[in-house]
């Protein structure tokens, strides 16, 4: 809103305001130092004026003297009316004794011949040194006084030298007259000159303050939205080249709302055609924008959520904190079936909303919609436990069977040996797929026990990989393992491969399960020794990072698709299924790794290009032992 500003609150005012003090003052200033200098200047003038010459002063001198006094009185008269301010001043000539012999006003004359009561004149006389003095009195004024002390001029020394006195009395009115007018004239002349600067000041002021004036007005036009006018220019100056800028500011501010409202209205047509839900909310965790697959998600309105706090809306203000969401930003799994007439189940991701200062603004939150994955996920591992169940016994009983037969029915020398070997050899298959899905269950019921222990990973690996490179000498025969191990699958027969080892010398002390860490060795080198072509080179590495130690296990194999890569830990999938069922996979080794090396605190992943081999990676975490620190005795 526009307020009116009153002429005595604006600038304008302010700067005619300020220029007229500033003129009053100098003026001021000026005029008082001038009227002080010019006063003291006449009464300077005055004072010199009033005076006695030297020649009359000697000849008042030599009437003093004389014996008949009569005839000198009469001299001093006529010598005191030739002074130049006998028409202006009074004076009045004294003997030694004080007594009146000569007196230049008419009117006083009744005072010649008397002793004068003038305690200055005694003074003089008694000291013989001049004396000036200014009184005043309501009938005469100012009134200035000189008294010149007459002396001997044929005396010597300063015994009696002083005969006389002549005492000069003067008004001073005209001289503060013409001070007084000259003050009124310089008083009229600051008036008009005040009235001036006022006409001036305002003019100046309006000159600075109509541009200021327009680019105000423009940038309440740019508040509004309004961008179409321009300021105009009345010059080079300061002024001028802010209204460019102004001008500039308008066209690049308009740009800008251009762009901006283009991509607002692009991001709400993302927000409203994602299948994933979006909310946004200020740094308080409010929320400030929700888009309709969010709303529907959550069976509710815009205007119903909007200043909601996100942990109210996702009904998680009981378990976690805004600064939880802040500081771990870690993904969450809401089921929202008990508040919803349907089963739902979101797999909620947080991000930070961060300025380039680091001041964090918000927080994003982007809702999955997970339920199927997670009932497909649910129905699988019920599957497998029904499986694991359901199969164990009968194919126990098999086995029994088969080794009772193997004691008295392979009398048949045909069809008993081989039916028997190739029973034998499907059981056990099925005996470890059995396991392995019984592993699994325990890792996902949390019942499967990790029993660490501190382990030199560079022995242990390398004791594994003699392992494999023993089979390699035996013909690629598999040696034999007990139940908490996965066999070594038996490779092609005269299948041959070239085991590579780069591994580093130095001991790496690490916490882990090892019966269960060679299953995962075992698992990823078998997969190696299947799909590497004869004659090919699996190269094993064991390298130290930052607090972890990277374990890679890299074939020459098939590869993998692009588009299974993130799929080849899953529970039962395979690349090829007919290929890896024809070489006794279970589709079961890679996801029970997957969960070993996730339960030991390490991650595993894989990188491969179809036709080039792959890498599967370990990495463990690890802590570098100080030197013999944790290994001295108490």
């Amino acid at each position: 809103m526009n307020k009116k500003i009153r002429f005595f609150q604006s600038i304008n005012f302010k700067i005619a305001l300020v220029f007229i003090l500033l003129l009053l003052v100098t003026v001021e200033i000026i005029g008082a130092y001038f009227v002080r200098s010019l006063e003291q200047q006449n009464v300077d003038t005055f004072k010199t004026a009033i005076n006695l010459d030297p020649y009359l002063q000697d000849k008042v001198a030599t009437d003093l003297m004389k014996s008949d006094t009569s005839a000198a009185d009469d001299s001093l008269k006529s010598t005191i009316s030739q002074a130049d301010v006998a028409n202006t001043a009074t004076i009045v000539v004294v003997d030694a004794k004080g007594t009146v012999r000569a007196n230049s006003n008419i009117n006083s004359q009744n005072d010649v011949g008397t002793k004068s009561a003038n305690n200055s004149i005694k003074n003089v006389l008694y000291s013989g040194q001049l004396f000036e003095g200014y009184e005043y009195s309501d009938s005469s004024g100012s009134m200035y006084t000189k008294i010149i002390p007459i002396k001997n001029p044929n005396a010597t020394g300063d015994g009696n030298a002083v005969i006389g006195a002549v005492a000069i009395t003067a008004s001073m009115e005209t001289v503060y007259n013409n001070i007084n007018q000259i003050v009124r004239i310089f008083l009229i002349a600051s008036l008009v000159a005040g009235l001036l600067g006022v006409i001036i000041s305002i003019v100046i002021s309006r000159a600075i303050t109509r541009p200021i004036d327009e680019m105000k007005k423009q940038a309440i036009r740019m508040a509004r939205g309004d961008y179409s006018g321009q300021v105009r220019i009345y010059g080079q100056d300061e002024l001028g080249q802010l209204a460019v800028a102004v001008n500039n500011l308008s066209v690049r501010v308009e740009e800008a709302q251009e762009a901006s409202e283009a991509e607002r209205r692009r991001l709400d047509s993302v927000l409203a055609h994602m299948t994933d839900g979006v909310i946004a909310t200020d740094r308080r965790g409010n929320v400030i924008i929700i888009n309709e697959t969010a709303l529907e998600f959550l069976d509710t309105k815009n205007e119903d959520v909007i200043g909601v706090s996100i942990l109210r809306l996702l009904n998680i203000e009981k378990d976690y904190t805004l600064r939880d969401l802040l500081e771990n930003q870690k993904e969450l799994l809401l089921d929202f079936t008990e508040q919803l007439d349907h089963e739902l189940i979101l797999r909620v991701d947080f991000s930070l909303i961060q300025r380039e200062t680091g001041f964090i603004s918000g927080i994003v939150a982007v809702l999955h919609d997970v339920t199927e994955q997670q009932k497909n996920e649910r129905e699988r591992r019920e599957f497998v436990s029904n499986v694991s169940h359901e199969l164990r016994t009968p194919l126990t009983s098999m086995r029994s069977y088969i080794e009772a037969l193997n004691e008295g029915a392979w009398k048949d020398p045909k069809i008993a040996p081989q039916f028997l070997k190739v029973t034998q050899e499907e059981t056990d298959r099925m005996i470890r797929m059995i396991n392995d899905l019984l592993s699994l269950s325990r890792m996902d019921s949390g019942t499967a026990k990790i029993e660490k222990e501190t382990v030199n990973l560079n022995e242990f690996f390398n004791y594994i990989l003699d392992r494999f490179d023993m089979m390699l000498k035996t013909d690629n025969e598999a040696a034999g393992a007990d139940n908490n191990q996965v066999e070594p699958l038996k490779t092609t027969p005269h299948k041959h491969y070239t085991l590579r080892r780069e591994i580093t010398k130095r001991d790496l002390w690490v916490d882990i399960d090892q019966d269960k860490f060679m299953q995962v060795i075992d698992n990823i080198m078998n997969n190696a020794i299947k799909y590497s072509p004869d004659g090919g080179v699996i190269t094993a590495r064991l390298l130290e990072t930052h607090n972890h130690v990277i374990l890679s296990i890299q074939d020459q194999g098939l590869g993998i698709p692009r588009q299974d890569i993130n799929k080849v830990f899953d529970r039962f999938y395979r690349v090829d299924k007919a290929r890896s069922r024809k070489q006794g996979g279970t589709g079961l080794g890679l996801a029970i790794s997957k969960e070993v090396v996730e339960a030991l605190g390490g991650r595993i992943w894989v990188d491969s290009q179809e036709g080039k081999g792959s890498t599967f990676y370990i990495s463990l975490p690890y802590q570098p032992l100080d030197e013999g620190g944790d290994w001295d005795e108490a």
